[in-house]
């Protein structure tokens, strides 16, 4: 059955006057309560998502219809994705900036209005999304309002702006390397060479392990619009002056200086894929820490504008140094790479495809609402320890897991965030004020609200734990029965009474 939620205000204009748009696609209260109760009456829902990827090199865009069915007969049954279809894919397009290295927010702005037109779909048909700005397109100061802007201040989109260690977490997801990883089994290492950074994510059943980071790229080196070569970033330049190239952006018009540094920067890479950097110009690349390299891996995958040259499928010059990266890696794989390369499917496009949206009331009885004031919320970054706490669990390695799954995800804990644990021991004393402690450790103190999600009925033992034992300073809401991704994101409401509730949207990032 096919529900269709959203605002009924179209604020894409059908022409492409270079203005700002100042109509309001929020949803109204009332918006918002309907499509609560419509989601709750049925047991499947349809939705039509859209994801926008904006990074450092090239954008696009992607309209998805995505079927729902409900686990289970109850209300705060969660629902799965059973099927999904991408509806309608953009062109790849360089992404725009300005010549004081800002985002061209009106270029961009353009470009979605166009995709919406030329897709036939209006604004108000799309129930849910995702903007993600990834790379490069991060460092530039007007990001994150692009980030809104695109999505229109909707509830709906999730709004993230992905750090490297984020960005290498959803090229995994996003080019099928996860879902690959599922089927074949093994150890394999995902390598997104995108145009300013490499990410590698390390991948075993079908999770992400560890990821890394260093700043080489495709497009460090380019061209502008009438063809002269006048870009050249920072990681290039060092580059260059260890090779005794002249780092000046008119060097590179000579296409045997462009293959030197990409001969260099290929080299790079692929230190990175066997064994980690081997000299200091490597170490002064790298983004975040090393990968963990646990054992060898049985194979590698490729994403990002570089890996389109690598398998073949881009033979064209873009004005950057793509092509010669790709030969310059291919080159280095006969001497020093021996387990096999497999093609993801998605590549260039590895990103989301939107997000689900549906929402769950849980009841007022079994939770804690000490922090109610800081509700509602809304896009606040779920946190999730993986494995279930039971009895006799550690704390140390608890708070350390959690800990590392923030910064894998490039979250703060002292800002908004949702920690997201499961449950399986007794509901007795001991055991609940261990934990208590532990997520008193890891959450810290502030004026920040800390979400507290479990998914068995402690919620209300728990935030008195946390507030009058373990003496946590910090707003604190605590829900219970709720069971969440590591890729999800929260909308909560104020509490409602009648009924008692508090009303959740779990927004997940999804993948073709």
């Amino acid at each position: 059955m096919r529900n269709e939620f959203g605002s009924a205000h179209d604020h894409h204009h059908a022409h492409d006057h270079d203005h700002d748009h100042d109509h309001d696609d929020r949803l109204s209260d009332a918006d918002v309560l309907a499509v609560q109760r419509a989601i709750l009456e049925h047991d499947t829902l349809e939705l039509v998502t859209v994801g926008v990827d904006i990074g450092s090199s090239t954008s696009h865009l992607l309209f998805a219809r995505v079927l729902f069915e409900r686990r289970g007969h109850k209300r705060s049954d969660r629902f799965v994705v059973v099927d999904r279809t991408v509806e309608w894919r953009s062109p790849i397009v360089l992404t725009p900036f300005r010549p004081d290295g800002t985002i061209d927010a009106h270029g961009l702005a353009r470009f979605v209005r166009n995709c919406y037109r030329t897709a036939g779909i209006a604004p108000s048909e799309v129930d849910s999304g995702a903007v993600i700005l990834t790379g490069e397109a991060i460092k530039k100061r007007n990001a994150r309002a692009i980030d809104e802007m695109i999505a229109g201040g909707s509830g709906r989109f999730v709004c993230a702006t992905a750090g490297h260690r984020l960005e290498a977490i959803l090229a995994a997801h996003g080019s099928g390397a996860t879902e690959l990883n599922r089927r074949r089994g093994g150890r394999g290492l995902h390598v997104d060479i995108g145009g300013g950074t490499t990410k590698l994510a390390l991948i075993e059943a079908g999770e992400v392990r560890s990821v890394a980071a260093f700043a080489v790229g495709g497009r460090l080196v380019a061209r502008d619009a009438a063809g002269e070569w006048t870009r050249i970033d920072d990681p290039a330049r060092l580059v260059a002056e260890s090779l005794g190239l002249d780092p000046a952006p008119a060097t590179f018009a000579d296409p045997a200086a462009r293959r030197r540094l990409a001969g260099r920067l290929a080299e790079l890479v692929v230190d990175q894929i066997v064994s980690g950097p081997v000299d200091g110009l490597g170490r002064a690349l790298e983004l975040t820490e090393p990968l963990e390299r646990p054992a060898p891996v049985d194979y590698l995958t490729f994403s990002g504008g570089v890996s389109e040259y690598l398998f073949g499928h881009e033979q064209g010059d873009y004005g950057d140094l793509a092509p010669e990266l790709a030969a310059g890696v291919v080159c280095q794989f006969g001497a020093r790479v021996t387990v096999p390369v497999i093609d993801p499917g998605q590549r260039i496009r590895a990103t989301v495809i939107g997000a689900s949206q549906f929402s769950v009331q849980v009841s007022g009885r079994t939770i804690h609402l000490g922090g109610a004031s800081a509700l509602p919320v809304s896009n606040v970054p779920v946190v999730r320890h993986a494995a279930p706490l039971a009895d006799g669990f550690d704390p140390a390695a608890t708070a350390a897991a959690l800990a590392a799954t923030a910064r894998q995800h490039d979250v703060s804990l002292h800002e908004p965030v949702a920690l997201a644990l499961s449950w399986a021991g007794t509901v007795s004393y001991p055991p609940l004020a261990a934990l208590a402690a532990t997520v008193a450790t890891v959450a810290g103190s502030g004026d920040e609200l800390l979400l507290l999600v479990v998914d068995a009925d402690i919620g209300q033992a728990l935030g008195a734990l946390l507030v009058e034992e373990a003496g946590l300073k910090r707003p604190l809401v605590v829900l219970d029965s709720i069971e969440l991704g590591s890729l999800d994101y929260l909308d909560v409401g104020q509490y409602l009474d009648p009924p008692g509730v508090v009303p959740v949207v779990i927004k997940s990032l999804l993948f073709g």
